[in-house]
Formats: C-alpha cells, sequence, structure tokens
C-alpha cells in the first residue's frame, strides 16, 4: 500500500504495517474528538514515525498515486478534523 504524508512524500507499506498503525490513528481520532491539542501532537508525531519506521521511500520519481494521504507533521487540528472520515485518517 503506498502512504502519502502530505509535505513529505509517499512510503511503500505491508498490509500488516497498516494494521498496526491503525491503533496509533485511533490515538489521533481520540485526541481530535477530545479537543486535546496536547494529545493531538503527540497521537499525530507517532503515527507519522510509525509509517516512516514500517515503510520504505516510494520512489519520487512515480507517478503512482497514493493509497492512504496523513496530513503534514505540523497540520492543526482543526486541519485534520477536516481530513477524518468516519474510519479516521487509516480506513479499517
Amino acid at each position: 500500500m503506498i502512504v502519502r504524508i502530505l509535505g513529505e512524500g509517499q512510503y511503500d507499506l505491508s498490509d500488516d504495517a497498516v494494521s498496526t498503525l491503525n491503533d496509533l490513528d485511533a490515538k489521533v481520532e481520540s485526541a481530535i474528538e477530545a479537543g486535546d491539542e496536547a494529545t493531538f501532537r503527540e497521537a499525530l508525531a507517532a503515527l507519522l514515525d510509525g509509517v516512516r519506521t514500517a515503510g520504505v521511500p516510494h520512489d519520487p520519481e512515480s507517478l503512482d498515486s497514493s493509497e492512504l494521504i496523513l496530513p503534514m507533521a505540523d497540520a492543526t487540528l482543526a486541519e485534520v478534523t477536516d481530513m477524518l472520515s468516519g474510519d479516521g485518517l487509516i480506513p479499517g
């Protein structure tokens, strides 16, 4: 699966890695629902670090589209709220 972090690039992740990241996604979603900016910042940083750690950078010259798009590291709580679907940032 190809995951894009806005402003940074794309990463190739296995389905197992994406499943593992769902826990981190749930923490982001909970922080947003609570309006807790500090917890949101920590949870978003952990989610993005998880993608960077579990993923392999996708060829920057490739025109492949991303299957998941995550916010940039400095996105605001309001910006990420607008991005959320019913399943969080990572569906499933």
